[in-house]
């Protein structure tokens, strides 16, 4: 499944090659409390069919209505951006259904292709991360190497975003816990990719979206080589597929990687990864073990959902809880932070 970025950069492209008239949308700016931040994307077509989302609400109808009582065809004919806000005034935010103060900028954009929305595309389908440029006088787009997550800005002159790849999941393991794992990463946009060797295991892991890998973990590690919007999550209680995969895992720029296991098997994990393997304690550090967030899992399913949290957390750029901190030459048998549970336990 992609994610809604790529979905509306896709369709508003499929748009335009068949010669229909597009806008795309760009919530610009947001005051206040606001349904979609920032860098949020919305398409039309001049048929009135729409893509992606800029509130989820009466913001997207009345847009809607105004460029289909307008003509998109007769935005896409001036060439150039308009900037519309919504919610300024209290009237306004009630009548939009915005918080109180809240107010949402949104940057209209008749595509065409100076817009180039199909290079932006295939970035993203490269996960090669872009910053684009939209000059807001003449229209033209200028497209460079940046960070994904980038804080759009808009100015007199320029609207600045970030777009960048989906994010990705790598889960090492069939069974269980990685189909429900998978269905809600599926669900949230992740690309995903199940990577078990195991005969017996062979049949498990599939599933209508889900990537299956069948070479050992540590060698799919290596070949993908997991950028900043990547998780890695080994759920097989096997350290010969475990520890292999974590070894590489923590030294690449993946945002999360994590293991299921008792708080034991993880201490014991963390001291084998650092005396038998090298790595420092800065990258073993960087393991979440017990993978997932507190609340009291019971089952494959439960499980799978703290997991999840923990990860999109992460994602996002929220802390949930520190890694577990290494102490040398010592296991460290206490969750961080003490003395509450902090991830669910699950028997190795």
């Amino acid at each position: 499944m992609e994610d809604l970025d790529t979905l509306v950069l896709r369709t508003a492209v499929g748009w335009q090659s068949a010669g229909q008239s597009v806008v795309l949308v760009t919530v610009a700016r947001t005051w206040g409390s606001s349904p979609r931040p920032p860098g949020s994307l919305m398409a039309l077509n001049g048929q009135g069919e729409t893509v992606g989302s800029v509130s989820g609400g009466c913001i997207e109808d009345d847009l809607i209505r105004r460029l289909r009582e307008g003509g998109v065809q007769a935005v896409c004919a001036t060439g150039t951006p308009t900037v519309q806000r919504y919610g300024i005034s209290a009237d306004e935010a009630h009548r939009f259904g915005l918080p109180c103060g809240g107010t949402v900028e949104l940057v209209l954009e008749p595509v065409a292709a100076h817009s180039r929305l199909g290079e932006l595309l295939q970035a993203c389908q490269q996960r090669r991360s872009s910053e684009r440029v939209l000059d807001l006088q003449s229209g033209q787009v200028a497209l460079r190497e940046g960070r994904r997550d980038g804080v759009p800005h808009l100015d007199a002159r320029h609207l600045t975003t970030y777009l960048g790849p989906q994010a990705r999941l790598i889960l090492i393991g069939a069974g269980d816990l990685s189909r429900f794992m998978a269905q809600m990463a599926l669900g949230l946009g992740f690309e995903v990719i199940v990577c078990d060797p195991r005969e017996e295991h062979r049949d498990s892991g599939r599933m209508d979206g889900v990537q299956i890998s069948h070479e050992m973990p540590d060698d799919l590690i290596l070949r993908l080589k997991p950028d900043a919007r990547t998780a890695v999550v080994a759920l097989t209680h096997d350290p010969k597929l475990d520890d292999l995969a974590l070894i590489d895992a923590l030294q690449s720029e993946a945002f999360y990687v994590g293991a299921i296991g008792s708080r034991r098997h993880s201490a014991l994990r963390r001291e084998r990864l650092h005396e038998h393997f090298d790595l420092s304690h800065t990258d073993v550090g960087r393991l979440h073990s017990p993978a997932g967030l507190y609340i009291g899992s019971k089952t494959p399913a439960e499980i799978a959902l703290s997991i999840m949290a923990e990860v999109v957390a992460l994602k996002n750029g929220v802390a949930a809880r520190e890694p577990m901190p290494v102490a040398a030459g010592k296991a460290t048998l206490e969750p961080h932070p003490p003395p509450a549970r902090t991830a669910p336990v699950c028997a190795a």
